[in-house]
């Protein structure tokens, strides 16, 4: 079951390919990497409303709301910053340069957040075996901008 986990990954890695891409397109049409991003995020939150309005999940309550960490409340801001990079990026780096260096850029925190098991993560230690992972990608990093 784990590796159908591991294509499902790589399918949403393919759409972040292909968002990125598409919305380096959006701002050269738009001559605007501002407006790109914008209509971008507004299509995420477009298919968001949509989807609560057809799965109608139940409303979270006003105390969740309230005690949740406030790391819980930056992924949008998080996401936002990524599409606008991607806007301003894509274009001067190409689409696989941006994304090998944003996949690099992805594992190093993410050892950190796995290590010392931050924001409720389940910690698991930086081993050589995942430090030699993280240095092979690196390497990938700099075979696709410069090879």
């Amino acid at each position: 079951m784990q590796w159908w986990f591991v294509g499902a990954a790589a399918l949403a890695g393919s759409c972040i390919a292909i968002q990125a891409a598409a919305n380096s397109a959006l701002r050269d049409t738009l001559e605007s990497p501002w407006y790109a991003a914008f209509l971008s995020i507004t299509g995420t939150m477009v298919c968001a409303l949509l989807f609560l309005g057809c799965t109608r999940p139940t409303l979270p309550t006003g105390d969740m709301l309230r005690t949740t960490a406030w790391w819980n409340w930056i992924g949008g801001p998080l996401g936002a910053a990524f599409v606008l990079s991607g806007t301003l990026l894509v274009p001067r780096l190409g689409t696989a340069t941006f994304l090998a260096a944003v996949v690099a850029g992805q594992l190093a925190c993410s050892l950190a957040i796995d290590h010392f098991g931050l924001m409720n993560i389940t910690q698991h230690s930086i081993s050589p075996g995942r430090l030699l992972g993280a240095l092979l990608v690196f390497t990938g990093v700099l075979a696709v901008k410069y090879l």
